[in-house]
């Protein structure tokens, strides 16, 4: 009876603990999204990151550095509707009550912009001619294939690019 209880209170002792200690800090992992050459300036790409959000990744310039991209959280802070990058205005838009947002994510109009929201940022890297977005550890071990989901202008793959879509596939299907 003595060794049920000390088992009994050292768990519940152990879990207790694993509270009262300071987590661990979350690592982040590289992703692949695409080759950088695969991305023209003013593109969009909407890609679908292990655990099921959906992240805005556009190129705003070509110098091949990983300050040529932005990628933002598609989903509007406001009520949830999803964003999309508007090449032409230079900005992205919630349709759901034009909620307007400039290239970095600030809001810049309607009830997003009114309440001061911004779309979260999410970190990139660029290694060897490769676009990565960072995700933490827990989200790689998910079930789900993280893709491509629709591309915002024109993307053509680079010749020879294997796993790239091609020109007879939409760049919907196109898995990353």
């Amino acid at each position: 009876m003595a060794a049920g209880l000390a088992g009994g209170y050292g768990v519940f002792a152990w879990i207790g603990g694993r509270f009262m200690l300071p987590a661990q800090a979350n690592r982040l992992q590289r992703l692949f999204v695409t080759q950088l050459n695969a991305i023209d300036v003013g593109t969009t790409l909407l890609f679908l990151t292990p655990d099921g959000r959906t992240v805005n990744i556009t190129r705003r310039s070509d110098s091949g550095a990983v300050d040529d991209f932005v990628a933002l959280s598609s989903t509007c802070p406001h009520l949830g509707c999803q964003v999309r990058w508007e090449g032409q205005n230079e900005r992205y838009f919630c349709p759901c009550h034009n909620g307007t947002f400039d290239v970095s994510g600030k809001a810049t109009g309607g009830p997003p912009g009114d309440a001061g929201l911004s779309l979260p940022r999410y970190e990139l890297a660029v290694d060897s001619g490769l676009l990565y977005i960072l995700v933490s550890a827990e989200q790689l071990s998910l079930a789900r294939q993280a893709r491509v989901l629709k591309t915002y202008g024109p993307l053509s793959p680079p010749a020879g690019c294997r796993g790239c879509p091609s020109a007879a596939r939409p760049a919907e299907d196109a898995r990353v």
